[in-house]
């Protein structure tokens, strides 16, 4: 069986360059990155409409539009951040390949400034993006060799040029092909650059033999294969395309713009457009590949959880380098940054407001004063200036140095990496339990152990907030951030529903939904112990178990009380709402309980001790300790694996599933 196609070829390459003029003069939207090697550009035109062009630089090579890309990522990476900020609303001025190298350039300007767009889809790939001077900007990849160098803050460096085909004479070809030494079709393919697959198409449309010498070959065969080269890029400079899907029984092996001699006896499937042909072909590879690999629900499992342990992984690995690139930002602009945190440290500590601090700064911005119009916004209730360098956000205690943030932004970086390790652990057990596990079913034959015979909890739109269900049933759902706070506010809170707060800062929007959204709305009544366990939850999710107490002031009121409309001459930080009329409080106490459940959900919950424990098979309790979140993770799970089936706790949770449900801060466990 033929092996499917995972990186396009420079003809692909030209196809695609040349359907993608359309969208010369369009606007471009927004940009998304998924995990290290994939980014989304969203396109939108006057006539042609919206457009998302997926670029993927890793093991799999590609670039076209799809049809139904993959849902937004949360929390944009730097990337995607950097180029939204220069570029969302710029219009797409150039769609350029590289020669024929496997290279494609998108040109944007907006306003007076130009920016590069580089997708490199050949050896590791990369997805670069540089500023009007050909510097970069941002890559997903640094690349450091002989040849050339691809590193923030460097001048961009092409690969090795070489022979661009598409403009060779005659004789010129000649010369080429008569400087290799080789045979005709390795020459066409790795000389001129066409791959395997074209270069074996092109000796076969002109009748020639492809593992002819060079030595052997004379003027007959040249003009044959030089006219079938003419009409190859006659054909992709002019659109002239048949796009077809092939298949080799049943599955998907190639996606081509023009019907190939060598997949005559092959099932096709045609395309108005060669995006559309990658687009469907893509799709289809990937669902075989799933299929390929599936058959058991036990070891699906497993494969999601290493993936999902993975996916962590990368993800603090850019956590990491965000922090990192922070601080470095901080020592890079360092007399703007001094020169700022001592004015307002200096006003401050003459009493300044910081009303007044800020009236000052915006006149002072308005004067052209560099280190006033860095700044961002102004957090008054955590005593924080956000200012912005080098694309990103960055927060700033007016008490402290230069050195001082930017050293408690590099500690930040630390105790992420340290996290990232302890994954890394969790990661090894997974992928080698589950190749045990696929040991195991070639043995049996795809049997399954009845260990693995529990039901899979589902996908339930809550499951990426906090939450927990009360005694009683009642959900209740929490913020993990702002960003999620402004979220559950927006979309997921009714009026009829409860909320909850800690009387001190620093705590999730906690809601207790009287109905859930597929639920008929009706005036139910909430049980007392369902309202102290939401408001217990509210507690233990919030700084003050960061602090050590036994306890927490907790209120709340009708969801209809509160709003995002603050009063005149007030100011709302992001993920906070305005809270009005009469609070019930309660002091709760600071314990919580972190669970596996073993039935039809099975999986690990967390929350208030009353609601958790009776819902799971082994439980522990927790309370503010000098632990770190992640070691309290790693004990808490090796727990699980003592009192539970070692083998069911592996296949249906994780270290970092564990550490979701833990408090922010340090914990201990009560025996």
């Amino acid at each position: 069986m033929t092996s499917p196609k995972r990186e396009l070829t420079s003809v692909d390459i030209a196809a695609v360059v040349g359907e993608l003029q359309t969208y010369v003069g369009a606007k471009f939207d927004k940009f998304y990155q998924y995990g290290d090697d994939t980014v989304r550009m969203k396109i939108r035109d006057y006539d042609a409409g919206r457009a998302d062009l997926f670029a993927e630089v890793g093991e799999t090579k590609r670039l076209h539009f799809v049809d139904e890309p993959p849902d937004a990522p949360q929390r944009p990476p730097n990337l995607p951040m950097l180029m939204r900020k220069r570029l969302s609303g710029g219009d797409l001025v150039a769609v350029e390949q590289h020669g024929f190298d496997r290279v494609v350039r998108l040109v944007g300007e907006r306003g007076d400034e130009t920016y590069t767009i580089i997708v490199e889809l050949f050896g590791d790939g990369n997805f670069v993006f540089t500023d009007s001077d050909g510097v970069v900007l941002r890559s997903l990849r640094t690349v450091r060799l002989k040849t050339r160098t691809v590193a923030g803050g460097e001048p961009y460096e092409y690969p090795p040029e070489r022979t661009d085909p598409s403009e060779l004479s005659y004789d010129g070809f000649v010369d080429e092909m008569e400087d290799s030494g080789s045979d005709l079709v390795r020459t066409l393919a790795s000389v001129l650059g066409f791959g395997g697959t074209y270069a074996e198409e092109l000796c076969v449309r002109a009748g020639v033999e492809k593992e002819l010498g060079i030595e052997d070959a004379g003027t007959e065969e040249y003009e044959a294969v030089y006219a079938e080269v003419t009409d190859l890029f006659d054909s992709l400079q002019n659109g002239d395309l048949e796009p077809r899907v092939v298949y080799d029984d049943g599955a998907p092996v190639d996606a081509t713009p023009l019907p190939l001699v060598r997949y005559e006896e092959n099932e096709t499937e045609a395309y108005e457009t060669f995006n559309e042909a990658l687009d469907a072909y893509f799709e289809a590879l990937e669902d075989h590949d799933e299929d390929e690999e599936g058959g058991d629900e036990a070891v699906d499992r497993q494969r999601r959880i290493v993936e999902q342990q993975e996916r962590a992984i990368e993800e603090r690995e850019e956590e990491e380098e965000r922090l990192r690139e922070k601080a470095e930002a901080l020592y890079e602009s360092y007399g703007v940054v001094d020169e700022l945190l001592g004015a307002v440290g200096d006003a401050r500590g003459d009493g300044a407001s910081w009303d007044e601090v800020s009236d000052t700064l915006g006149e002072a911005r308005e004067e052209g004063v560099g280190s006033a119009e860095i700044v961002e916004r102004i957090d008054q209730n955590n005593d924080t200036v956000y200012v912005e360098l080098d694309g990103y956000e960055i927060p700033l205690s007016p008490r402290d140095g230069v050195e001082s943030n930017a050293s408690a932004l590099y500690e930040e970086a630390k105790e992420v990496a340290e996290k990232r390790e302890a994954t890394y652990e969790a990661l090894e057990d997974a992928r080698e339990e589950l190749e045990r596990m696929k040991r195991e079913r070639e043995e049996d034959g795809g049997g399954e152990e009845e260990t693995t015979t529990l039901s899979e909890r589902g996908e339930n739109w809550y499951d990426r907030f906090r939450w927990f269900r009360t005694s009683d049933g009642f959900l209740v759902i929490g913020g993990r951030d702002a960003d999620q706070n402004d979220e559950i506010y927006k979309k997921y809170t009714d009026p009829d529903d409860v909320f909850f707060h800690t009387q001190a800062p620093g705590g999730p929007v906690t809601v207790l939904k009287r109905t859930e959204p597929d639920e008929p709305k009706g005036d139910i009544e909430v049980p007392d112990r369902s309202r102290e366990e939401a408001a217990r939850f509210a507690g233990i999710y919030s700084s003050v178990w960061d602090t050590g107490q036994g306890a927490a002031e907790v209120y709340s009121v009708p969801a209809s009380n509160i709003s995002k409309t603050p009063e005149s001459g007030e100011y709302i930080e992001k993920g906070s709402v305005v809270v009005r009329g009469e609070r019930t409080y309660y002091t709760v106490e600071m314990e919580a309980s972190v669970g596996m459940r073993l039935d039809d959900e099975a999986g690990v919950i967390g929350g208030p001790p009353s609601a958790v424990e009776p819902r799971c098979g082994f439980s522990v309790r927790l309370e503010p300790g000098r632990y770190s979140r992640n070691d309290t993770a790693k004990r808490v799970y090796r727990r699980f694996r003592e009192e539970l089936d070692e083998n069911v706790v592996r296949r249906i949770t994780t270290v970092d599933e564990v550490r979701r449900f833990l408090p922010s801060g340090g914990s201990r466990m009560i025996d």
